[in-house]
């Protein structure tokens, strides 16, 4: 029996994308060819590419006028290429939310290349809550967030209004939920969760806000370049893009964002009620602000950790251990882990409780 998958990265994927996925490793198309060895130049890869832009332009309602990308590096380069295609050579500013360590890394990032203002931060509460009520600044050249930090289990329920470029790093929440894409003038996510294994990078770019820094931007790092070669200035990751291609028809198939955005909800609604109700569990985030993919919680108790851990992984859950800068328990539940999972986990603890209360 296949294992209930909590990871936080890489995500757990459908079954029949598994299924799918693993076919074409051997034959690809109808080709013979596995498709760890075709072309990706070839037509039939080609048309791969052309379909999961189509199929993420119409899950995510993407408006004429921007461009999706799929780069490479994750969104650790990300970090580096937003602000050398936004932030102005001379004079530069750009204003950051401090939420988590991603962020704390696109900051630092930035700084490289300009000024950054950091307008909004819960540092000094161990990122347990999302920063409201800043202000950015006039004459900032974009405003950069993070919607949903994996660590510290706090997700952005609303995103503001600013006077500026809105550029936002939706690595681990993307596809899960429904977003105005009008709103960002850049949205970009790694694929390992939500829409596929690591390896691709998916940019959503209006194409508009490009080539205004007065940079000599190297050409890699330069998104005009990815929009100009339709992502394949370089051997782009096939496999990648192509399990991104399933996962996304999964979605489609299924309802889209709509469908999953609902089931999500039900499955952060089963896992907070039960940390709220059982005396041994306490949450780490806000509750305003609990992540609907990533719930944090510890033990009251420490001594029951030995027991809870003996029957969590005998009840065949994998990958709740939280982040050494939290500890205790991080329960990921990407889209395509079931609610059944999140009911075997919720199940466990209202055993401990049977057990040890």
């Amino acid at each position: 029996m296949k294992a209930h998958n909590f990871s936080a990265g890489p995500c757990i994927l459908p079954p029949e994308v598994l299924r799918q996925a693993s076919e074409a490793v051997i034959n690809f198309d109808g080709l013979n060819l596995s498709l760890l060895e075709i072309s990706h130049r070839s037509k039939n890869f080609v048309a791969v590419v052309e379909k999961t832009q189509a199929l993420i332009k119409d899950l995510l309602d993407v408006p004429a006028g921007y461009s999706v990308l799929f780069v490479q590096g994750g969104a650790s380069l990300e970090f580096v290429m937003v602000a050398l295609n936004l932030m102005k050579k001379d004079g530069g500013k750009a204003a950051y939310t401090d939420t988590g360590a991603w962020a704390g890394k696109a900051i630092e990032e930035a700084k490289r290349q300009g000024e950054v203002v950091v307008v909004g931060s819960s540092k000094d509460k161990n990122y347990n809550f999302i920063p409201k009520g800043y202000e950015v600044p006039v004459g900032m050249d974009y405003f950069h967030c993070t919607s949903n930090n994996t660590i510290y289990g706090t997700q952005m329920k609303e995103f503001p209004k600013v006077d500026t470029l809105m550029v936002c790093d939706m690595s681990s929440d993307i596809m899960s939920r429904k977003v105005n894409v009008a709103d960002f003038d850049l949205i970009y996510a790694g694929a390992q969760k939500n829409m596929g294994p690591a390896g691709a990078t998916i940019v959503i770019v209006k194409d508009e806000i490009l080539g205004k820094t007065g940079r000599d931007i190297p050409a890699y790092l330069n998104y005009k370049t990815h929009i100009s070669k339709e992502s394949m200035f370089n051997t782009p990751p096939v496999f990648s893009i192509y399990v991104m291609m399933l996962t996304m028809q999964w979605l489609k198939d299924n309802g889209g964002v709509e469908w999953i955005e609902e089931v999500n909800r039900q499955k952060a609604e089963l896992i907070y009620n039960e940390i709220d109700r059982n005396p041994l569990f306490k949450g780490t985030a806000e509750v305003e602000d609990r992540s609907t993919m990533n719930a944090c919680f510890l033990l009251n108790d420490e001594s029951h950790t030995e027991t809870f851990n003996e029957m969590w992984k005998a009840a065949g859950v994998s990958g709740i251990n939280g982040h050494r800068s939290v500890g205790g328990y991080r329960a990921s539940m990407y889209n395509a882990l079931p609610l059944e999972s999140v009911q075997v986990l919720v199940d466990v603890m209202k055993e401990l409780e049977k057990k040890v209360g």
